[in-house]
């Protein structure tokens, strides 16, 4: 639910709280700016989901949105009470070479003080097809394991075959986006099905639940997905 600095205030992240109040026993974590945390914190905890506190940001009212710059800190999500931090990359932009500058530092502060990292890992050269292209997504992935990151997330690339490889180039978890609001929650199910079949251990997905006319059921479906109790 970070989407706010990105997009703004849009359907569904309105008012958060009551959101993360239906979802918050069916998720694993709640990933969140560091300002956001207070409004959570009820639902947080050995009755509620774990807290991932993101690190960088960028607004769609930028000149160059895919640039993303830190704002905050591994030593404040720390204070916050985090259980991991995130951070989000793009490759192929043109502030590439900061955002991997700022992901390997977060990475050597993320081990000094045992917090595991998240790193978000798109491909954004200005062509829609390389977003979701195998071999670009698999260079990704590996960028964030060879920098230090414990968990990659990266866009399915379309077919349990071509996210295979994806997750076989790399030795660290992988887990997909659930990315723009889909037409159906059958879509939706279907390509969180075939990624588990395909080795991805898990799913980071935001508008598909915070927009859903009711958050709670469809992300216990995911969760039965992901636990093995409902097939795709």
């Amino acid at each position: 639910m970070d989407h706010g600095i990105t997009i703004g205030p849009v359907q569904g992240l309105e008012d958060i709280p009551p959101v993360v109040k239906q979802v918050s026993d069916k998720v694993d974590a709640l990933l969140v700016h560091k300002g956001l945390v207070g409004q959570v914190s009820d639902y947080l905890g050995p009755k509620g989901c774990r807290l991932i506190v993101h690190l960088s940001a960028s607004t769609a009212l930028s000149p160059d949105p895919t640039r993303k710059e830190m704002v905050t800190t591994v030593y404040h999500a720390i204070r916050l009470g985090a259980s991991a931090v995130s951070v989000h990359v793009n490759l192929g932009s043109n502030g590439e070479s900061s955002m991997l500058k700022d992901l390997g530092t977060v990475a050597e502060r993320c081990e000094y003080w045992g917090m595991p990292l998240l790193a978000m890992m798109y491909v954004r050269d200005g062509s829609k097809e390389s977003e979701y292209d195998p071999v670009k997504i698999k260079h990704a992935a590996r960028v964030a394991e060879e920098l230090g990151a414990d968990i990659v997330k990266v866009n399915y690339t379309g077919s349990i075959e071509s996210f295979s490889e994806v997750v076989n180039s790399v030795k660290i978890p992988v887990i997909i986006a659930g990315g723009p609001k889909m037409s159906s929650d059958a879509d939706l199910m279907a390509m969180v099905a075939d990624a588990v079949k395909a080795g991805a251990r898990g799913v980071a997905i935001g508008r598909n639940v915070f927009q859903h006319q009711d958050p709670a059921a469809l992300a216990g479906q995911i969760r039965r997905i992901l636990d093995g109790d409902l097939p795709g």
